[in-house]
Order: C-alpha cells, then sequence, then structure tokens
C-alpha cells in the first residue's frame, strides 16, 4: 500500500465512499447494457485507470459470480501532444491471451477532459485487434472536450473552470480514495488528472 502523501489544497468533490458507489453503479449499467459478463473486456488507461478497471471487474464479479478479463492499455507513444508535453516514461500494455478480437472492451479512466487521451487509446487498440464493440467509463467528466468524444458510462459529471484542476487520489496508487477540484492557479504543484 502506498503511504498518502500530503494532499492537495482544494474542496473534495468526492470520497472514499462516493467513489466506491460509482464503481459499484457502472458495473451494473456495463452489465445492463452488455447483457451480462460474456465476452467483456475492461482495458484500464494507464495510470489509475487500470485499478478502477479492477475495482469494477471485482465488482461485476461479485453480481454475475464470473470473472471479468482485465488489462491494461498505455497510450504514450499515441498521444498527439508528445512534442509539447514533458516525455513519461511508458507503462506495459498487458491483454489476456485471448486478445482483443470480437470483444466488448471497455476503456476505463480517470477523468474525461479533453478527449484526447481517449483518441489515443482508440488508435492503439486498432494496432491490437478488431474488437466486437468499444466503450468508455470514466469516474469524472470533467467537460470541455476538444474532440467528438462521450463516455458511455459516467460515475460523475462534475462541471468545472478551465482555471479548475481535477486531481484524483487512489488508494492503489496514492494511498487514499478521494477526488479534488484545485485552482490551478493557486496551486500548479496539484497533478491533473485525465485528459
Amino acid at each position: 500500500m502506498v503511504t498518502p502523501a500530503h494532499p492537495p489544497a482544494g474542496r473534495v468533490v468526492l470520497d472514499a465512499g462516493d467513489i466506491s458507489r460509482a464503481l459499484v453503479r457502472i458495473a451494473h449499467e456495463i452489465l445492463e447494457r452488455n447483457r451480462g459478463a460474456d465476452d467483456l473486456l475492461l482495458l484500464g488507461l494507464q495510470t489509475r485507470g487500470v485499478p478502477l478497471a479492477q475495482r469494477i471487474a471485482a465488482n461485476i464479479e461479485r453480481v454475475e459470480g464470473t470473472a471479468v478479463a482485465t488489462g491494461s492499455l498505455d497510450v504514450t507513444m499515441y498521444r498527439d501532444d508528445l512534442r509539447s508535453q514533458p516525455t513519461r516514461a511508458p507503462h506495459r500494455t498487458e491483454l489476456p491471451a485471448s486478445g482483443i478480437d470480437a470483444k466488448t472492451v471497455v476503456l476505463v479512466d480517470d477523468v474525461l477532459y479533453s478527449g484526447r487521451t481517449i483518441r489515443a487509446a482508440l488508435d492503439a487498440l486498432n494496432d491490437l485487434g478488431r474488437p466486437a464493440a468499444v466503450r468508455l467509463a470514466v469516474l469524472v467528466d470533467r467537460g470541455h472536450r476538444e474532440l467528438p468524444i462521450r463516455a458511455d458510462h459516467v460515475g460523475k459529471n462534475l462541471p468545472t473552470a478551465r482555471s479548475e484542476r481535477v486531481s484524483l487520489r487512489l488508494v492503489e496508487t496514492d494511498g487514499e480514495d478521494e477526488v479534488r477540484i484545485v485552482d490551478a492557479a493557486a496551486h500548479p504543484e496539484s497533478a491533473e488528472a485525465g485528459s
């Protein structure tokens, strides 16, 4: 377990209980839309999308009694902002042995913002195979889209100003569960989640 660092300033908009309830609801929505867990694959986008996908899969397993395949997808090399953003070390893309062909792939991400990360994820999926369908589940949709991307399953719609940041912390990566809205001008050190 990661030891919590000093949390950023700002106001908490989702606490651990809110996050847990949102992920349970998303799991039920995915099952309803898919009519069960057959041929379902949850792919978490690196980094915080991975533990979110695992939590949703655990919720689905509790309901259905069947394990759901999960994996991780790194989109670093597919991003259209590599020249303007600091270089990030790529993470591993991990797929189940059965691959993604003919599966209903649910991409799981933490915060949906501009839509550029999801566009990169779609490009990455195109190189990996041909799913039957691709859907998107996000914990937070903060608006301000730059591309025509929409989530199928949203834990919380959270209208924000462009001058604000969404700081998402998870137990698996940060030692605690919470979502905060932070004034970016007052706290430039706070990490922005999603894109």
